[in-house]
């Protein structure tokens, strides 16, 4: 079954170029995911009570273009498989009172035991029966699937650099971390390229969670092309690394 919802792009979340901020559209696609899982019984408001949640853990966007101020933005839903801890929801998403095609994205989702903070397998529970649509989002693939590295940019001209960020209170939502949109603002704060509000790619992994006062630090790598991020904690591991890339066309 599918979902469709609307919505209309408002001043707060545009940039200077009257476009929405690419975090807003991760935010909109995260708000659109948790009312249809309420819609469907699979929401928080039933997973809380068990001390459970749903995170997201990866998640691959694709934009002709990004919708602009004050402009109609409509989603289309559905959850295309559940296997063994994972839950795959796909995405159309829509713009204009004609509503044509901009982009869509794929996301993986998965359950978080909020006590032992440990993914946990509840697709085999009664709550799920019926909940999947079948249909297959046929998206290009992330070119790389291992973790992104900013190694992944050879060109010896890219421009680096690295931002420490001290989490602080509009950082972390109520799964007591950091929330998943935060991390990609963060990054974007630090560096962006100039061509973010054309044909775009982002592949984001969620890796490992931050909490409330924790230091993140921010490295990127970028050419003209593409651009790179990793995010560590101050153990040096990472938490979180995502790829911005140009394209002409959608893939599917």
């Amino acid at each position: 079954m599918k979902y469709n919802y609307e919505y209309t792009v408002k001043y707060q979340e545009v940039d200077a170029s009257r476009k929405l901020r690419l975090y807003n559209l991760e935010n909109y696609l995260l708000e659109v995911a948790g009312i249809t899982a309420d819609a469907m019984g699979i929401g928080i408001s039933t997973l809380h009570p068990m001390g459970l949640t749903w995170i997201l853990t990866r998640m691959s966007i694709e934009m002709q273009e990004l919708p602009s101020h004050c402009e109609k933005l409509y989603f289309e839903t559905w959850i295309e498989s559940n296997s063994h801890m994972l839950n795959t929801r796909d995405f159309r998403i829509y713009a204009g009172e004609e509503k044509r095609l901009i982009g869509w994205c794929k996301s993986i989702w998965a359950v978080l035991d909020l006590n032992k903070r440990e993914i946990v397998n509840i697709f085999d529970k009664p709550m799920f029966d019926g909940s999947v649509d079948g249909e297959v989002l046929n998206m290009a693939r992330a070119a790389r699937l291992r973790p992104i590295q900013l190694d992944d940019i050879e060109d010896e001209n890219g421009v680096t650099g690295e931002v420490l960020h001290k989490l602080q209170y509009s950082d972390v939502d109520y799964n007591r971390h950091c929330n998943s949109c935060k991390y990609l603002e963060i990054m974007l704060d630090t560096a962006r390229p100039t061509w973010l509000n054309e044909g775009i790619r982002l592949d984001i992994t969620y890796v490992k969670e931050l909490y409330f006062e924790e230091v993140m630090n921010t490295l990127w790598k970028y050419n003209e092309d593409e651009i790179v991020y990793q995010q560590k904690n101050k153990e040096n591991t990472t938490c979180c690394n995502a790829r911005i890339s140009k394209i002409e066309k959608l893939s599917c």
